[in-house]
This record gives structure tokens, sequence and C-alpha cells, in this order.
């Protein structure tokens, strides 16, 4: 069993966008949806706000989602999306859930907002809980060498910075419909981007590019998976990405949720084909290989 401290400490938080709350909104143009629930697997053992990390004002936590095994497994850091302004880590609870019993361990980790603090400290935050994890590897059967990042939306857009900006730390990303570039023809960001960034695109930016994962893409980027829907505005710069991993011989893929709210990871009837999307894609590159 895991004995790691579970106390939880609630910072101020915008809670505005929730799966409840997208459903709302999404019923109107697709009646026929269903809300994911989350669904215990006795093969799953689930551990609700661990602490990793505290200090006198906060305390972050993060949900962990554990296949139950004696062997080190892969793991996958999963993170919400909510414009870097709202949502929450129990919105990949489902997510978390199906893709662990699989085979991988999945932590769903909370992350301070930008009405909390503006880039890189949600980016921080992340790396923050990656190490937490690690230095708890055998706590958690973690195999610190097979780490893959999933993100939703703006978590998305994180989760390909951080596997852009750290390759070293990250073996796989999963991209669910998030943007690649800020600032680019094909990209729509304005107010929720600018109070993440600390300003607009022309007030500042070289943070702009700098929190592009884009901008870092490389020879050591690791493989990559985009999960889109048709909308092009959420995946803005992934094209010009696939031309430079196509480049350097670095594998990615594309699936297209076709038809589909832009979190199409939520609902039914789309959410067992963006797991077997992703599982396959984990499989791959941490159980063939």
């Amino acid at each position: 069993m895991i004995s790691i401290s579970c106390v939880y400490s609630q910072v101020n938080r915008n809670l505005s966008y929730n799966t409840s709350s997208e459903y709302k909104k999404q019923l109107k143009k697709f009646p026929f949806i269903k809300i994911t629930n989350s669904v215990k697997d006795s093969l799953v053992q689930e551990t609700s706000d661990v602490i990793y990390f505290k200090n006198e004002k906060i305390s972050l936590h993060l949900d962990a989602y554990l296949y139950k095994s004696y062997l080190k497994l892969p793991t996958i850091l999963l993170i919400h999306g909510g414009g870097w302004a709202s949502g929450n880590k129990s919105m990949l609870g489902p997510l978390a859930q199906n893709i662990a019993k699989k085979g991988y361990n999945c932590f769903s980790i909370q992350y301070r907002l930008s009405e909390e603090a503006q880039y890189p400290a949600s980016i921080n935050d992340i790396l923050d809980a990656l190490e937490f994890i690690k230095t708890n590897a055998s706590k958690f059967n973690v195999d610190i060498l097979k780490i893959g990042v999933l993100g939703c939306s703006s978590g998305a857009q994180m989760a390909s910075l951080l596997g852009t900006k750290y390759p070293e730390k990250f073996q796989a990303i999963i991209n669910l419909d998030g943007v690649l570039a800020f600032h680019h023809p094909e990209s729509s960001e304005g107010s929720y981007a600018a109070k993440w960034l600390g300003g607009t695109y022309e007030e500042k930016p070289e943070i702009w590019e700098e929190a592009s994962a884009l901008s870092h893409v490389s020879k050591k980027t690791p493989p990559i998976l985009f999960i889109n829907s048709q909308y092009d505005r959420f995946h803005a710069g992934r094209d010009d990405m696939i031309k430079i991993l196509n480049e350097n011989k670095i594998y990615n893929r594309v699936e297209e949720i076709k038809d589909s709210p832009h979190t199409f990871w939520l609902f039914e009837p789309w959410f067992d084909d963006t797991v077997s999307y992703i599982t396959r894609f984990l499989d791959q590159q941490f159980k063939l290989n």
C-alpha cells in the first residue's frame, strides 16, 4: 500500500470549466452525447489528493491510478485543460482509469492556474510533480525510463511544451487538441493565452514564442501522438511540427475524431476511440520496443 500524505488543502480556483458545464454547453449541438463517468476497476488502485508540493501558501495535489503489479510500469502524467484558467484534475479521472487498466500508472496533476500564477509557474508545477513521482518510484512501481506526458486542450499545449523543451524527462507525448504555436496563422489564441503568458503577443513576443512547443522541437523530441477534432485552430502549428519531426525521423501519428466537439475526450461516443488510440500508441512506444 502507498503511504503518502493525502491531507487536502484547497487553493482558490476557478471551477467554471468542468465536465458538467462542458456537457451543458455541447448538448445543444450534440444532443446524443453522454458523459463518461469514472468506473473503478479491481486492477487499478486509486489514491486521490496526494500532496506533491507544499509551502506556507499552497498545497498541490495529484490523483494516482496505479495498475496492480509487482513490476515497474510505464507511467503517464495527465494535464487537464481549461484555457490555463480553469478545470481540475478529476476531469481526467475516467481517461486515467482506462489507460491504467491497460497496464500503466497514471497521475492526473493539479497545477496553478493563470489567476494564481502566470507562466511558467504551471510548467514548473508539472516538473515538480514528475520529480515527486520519480522520488517515490519504488512506492508507485514507476519505470523512470518510460514516462509519457498527456494533455487535453490547454493541457495538451503544456504537455507538448514539456515534452519538446525537456526531452530528457519524457519518452512520449500525447496531444489531445492543443496548440503547438501561439502566434501562428492557424491560431486564434487571445485573452486566455495573454493572461497565462503575462501579456499580449505585442507586449511579450518572446514569451509567446518561448512557450510554444514548435519553438523547441528538435532531433531529441520524443515520439508524439496527435488526436484532434475537426477544428484547425486547436492544432495550430501541428503540421509545421510534423515536418520537423519527419525530417528527424521521429515517429508521429495523427488521429482525427470527426464530427465531435473540441472536448471529445470527455464524452461518448468518442471516448472509447480516444482511449484506443492512446493505448495503442503507448504500447508501441513502451511495450513493443
